[in-house]
């Protein structure tokens, strides 16, 4: 199938924009939760009510300040409460939020805040105000930083108090649905970063198809959802929108360190993650069942897990003994491991790598289906998910209803919707580009079927190319080698040369685990065993699983252990964790030849 089309079931307001959401919250469910905040250790409610006086108080502050509609204001936090407060108190503003990851080095911060022409910046800790604070000569555009660990929310309040609720109520409906809501600079895993422009529409487009094609995942008043993303990515901005779109309770944790722990005391009904939250989280489990001795029951548990999540997608069904072997197994393993998800969730929503088949069905086995995800800065984040109702384990689901995706005679996916960015910021020759022919060019590739699920398959600038001609997408490969407990990072090499190869990165959490039970010294690392036999045998596993999936044209051969994982400080991943592939390339130029040497 070439092209694929679902009807919309959201109408975007023509004159409205993302404030309307709160505004609309507040007059129809006053007391409901809509947001939840740490206070003291404690998970502490806030009543739709209550979330719209504190933006406005903030808003007020941005206006008294001299923020202009249309005014670009920047925003470098981690994910917490204040980062949604600020972000539609910009809105309520009538100004326009420019993300900054919260990682980001002092020239990119430079760049983005210089690029966008930010008046002003929030920024959450002194590291960050220190790293605009060396750059400001080069933003003659920024006004105003303001510091929240330092009392940004409280400060705006006080400098709006003059401020009247009329010239706060103007304020708020100034911008349209066409108007730009944010610039969000892509990861920029080649050359410097893009601004995406996101309107308002775009997100009403985006987040209010997601909210009615999964209804039954956002029940106002029953269900919630923890944010642990980056809410400077695309992706935790579809979260925080669709939360408050719907309404259900959205909860924020900065960073993924003590996550089990943050899942059991907010216990959310829904979670939005990436692969590798999944993959870990299964792979600890599997860790922690061995060293207890009970390896083999998670493994038949696994089994049977995988195998009854199959049956499900066939005509039949589960066979009664598949059905009994289920109920066993739910009792001895899958409720804990629900648990450790928080105990109230059926679904996951993941999205930025392929899950892995096997996985797919490993969790839906289980009793917590993730459902898989495709999408772009450009598109909004969602441009394909799976429903709810009818989930295609392998595919990232059906376009966005509203939306169109077509394969190009070359297999790249085109999109087509009110959901897409209006063009790159200030960059009119990369946006006529990217928009040819009114479709936007995703530079993936991948395929329809009858049902007009999507696969994606690779990208094509990815694309290695052998000397023996043959096309690799080394998404497929990689993504299988990634699955293994010890592999952090797995990247495919191979272009131009005579087989493909691999340059491996180990999870360090596992390999000390890993390195304990086979008695390797104590402290032992990469470097140290990168050499060992026992553990090349063991990564030879996980790259000869991976080759399982793959033509024998298409198998890594060879491959290398790295002495280290791959960082976002040192330039190999970026903020959203996507290889700059280019980078490790040069960097580890050596380790490449090594693969090739006779």
């Amino acid at each position: 199938m070439r092209e694929f089309s679902l009807p919309a079931l959201y109408e975007v307001p023509t004159d409205g924009n993302l404030t309307d959401l709160i505004r609309r919250n507040a007059a129809q469910h006053p007391d409901v939760a809509v947001m939840s905040r740490k206070v003291a250790g404690a998970w502490t409610d806030v009543s739709a009510t209550q979330f719209l006086a504190e933006v406005r108080a903030a808003a007020k502050g941005l206006i008294a300040s001299g923020v202009q509609p249309g005014d670009r204001v920047a925003l470098m936090s981690r994910t917490r409460f204040e980062w949604v407060l600020l972000d539609f108190a910009i809105w309520s503003a009538g100004a326009v939020t420019v993300p900054v990851y919260e990682t980001s080095s002092a020239e990119q911060v430079q760049w983005i805040l210089g690029d966008s022409g930010a008046v002003a910046v929030l920024v959450e800790s002194d590291a960050h105000a220190a790293a605009v604070a060396s750059v400001r000569e080069e933003l003659p555009e920024l006004v105003h930083v303001w510091q929240i660990d330092a009392g940004a929310v409280e400060a705006l309040g006080k400098a709006g108090a003059e401020v009247s609720d009329e010239t706060m109520d103007l304020r708020m409906v100034s911008a349209k649905a066409d108007d730009p809501a944010t610039i969000v600079y892509t990861s920029g895993t080649t050359g410097r970063p893009k601004g995406c422009v996101l309107t308002h529409r775009s997100f009403f487009a985006e987040c209010g198809n997601v909210v009615e094609r999964l209804k039954p995942l956002f029940r106002t008043g029953e269900c919630s959802v923890l944010l642990f993303l980056p809410a400077a990515h695309v992706f935790g901005r579809l979260v925080e929108v669709a939360s408050v779109m719907a309404p259900i309770k959205l909860g924020c944790v900065p960073d993924i360190k003590n996550l089990t722990d943050e899942l059991a005391s907010f216990r959310p009904t829904l979670i939005l993650g990436v692969p590798r939250v999944f993959e870990k989280v299964y792979n600890a489990a599997r860790a922690k069942a061995q060293a207890d001795g009970k390896g083999k029951i998670f493994d038949r548990a696994a089994d049977t897990a995988i195998a009854y999540s199959r049956a499900l997608s066939t005509p039949q069904g589960p066979s009664l003994g598949l059905k009994l072997k289920h109920k066993l197994f739910d009792k001895l393993v899958f409720g804990k491991l629900r648990a450790v998800l928080g105990g109230r969730g059926e679904y996951a929503i993941s999205g930025g790598a392929p899950l892995g088949e096997r996985l797919g069905h490993f969790y839906r086995g289980i009793g917590f289906t993730v459902l898989e995800g495709y999408g772009l800065t450009e598109s909004c984040a969602a441009t394909a998910f799976n429903p709810w109702d009818r989930p295609k384990i392998g595919t990232v689901g059906q376009p966005l209803p509203g939306s169109v995706v077509r394969i190009a005679d070359d297999g790249e996916v085109l999109l087509h919707g009110e959901h897409l960015f209006t063009g790159y910021w200030k960059n009119e020759s990369a946006s006529a580009e990217a928009l040819a022919d009114g479709w936007f060019h995703t530079g993936d590739i991948g395929t329809l079927d009858e049902d007009g699920y999507l696969a994606i398959t690779g990208r094509k600038k990815e694309i290695i190319v052998t000397a023996g001609g043959k096309n690799v997408a080394p998404a497929v490969i990689e993504d299988r080698i990634r699955a293994h407990a010890l592999v952090a990072e797995c990247m495919v090499v191979g272009d131009g040369r005579p087989f493909v190869g691999a340059l491996v990165t180990l999870d360090e959490e596992f390999l000390s685990r890993w390195a304990e039970e086979h008695g390797k010294p104590a402290g032992s690392t990469a470097l140290s065993l990168r050499e060992d036999a026992e553990l090349l045998a063991e990564v030879q596993r996980a790259v000869d699983d991976g080759n399982a999936a793959v033509s024998k044209a298409e198998s890594v051969r060879k491959f290398r252990i790295l002495p280290a994982q791959f960082t976002e400080e040192a330039g190999h991943i970026t903020p959203s964790l996507k290889l700059k592939r280019n980078v490790v390339a040069k960097d580890f130029a050596d380790e490449v030849e090594s693969i090739y040497r006779a």
